[in-house]
């Protein structure tokens, strides 16, 4: 038996192995990459958008009626949310 004849051999199947999983890791990192770049865009949430000051508002359809009716099968879920305390917190 030659067994550099072998070990040559089982070298080039590591290698040709190593050379495949490699390029299936590449190729995962780059489809990945691409995917990401093909969802929409959200230009209100770039860095270098401007941040809303403290005298913008939001559009009238969008801002919350503090005289509509609460119905009552929801005036449960907007209760506070308390907690039964057996000692006074230490602040």
């Amino acid at each position: 038996m030659n067994f550099k004849r072998i070990g040559i051999g089982l070298g080039g199947i590591a290698g040709a192995a190593l050379a495949v999983v490699g390029g299936a890791l590449l190729y995962d990192v780059a489809t990945r990459k691409a995917a990401q770049r093909k969802g929409d865009r959200a230009p209100d949430l770039a860095e270098d958008a401007p941040r809303p000051g403290p005298d913008d508002r939001a559009p009238d359809a969008f801002r919350p009626d503090p005289t509509a009716p609460v119905p009552a099968t929801e005036r449960d879920a907007l209760a506070p949310a308390t907690i039964p305390v057996s000692e006074p917190l230490d602040r």
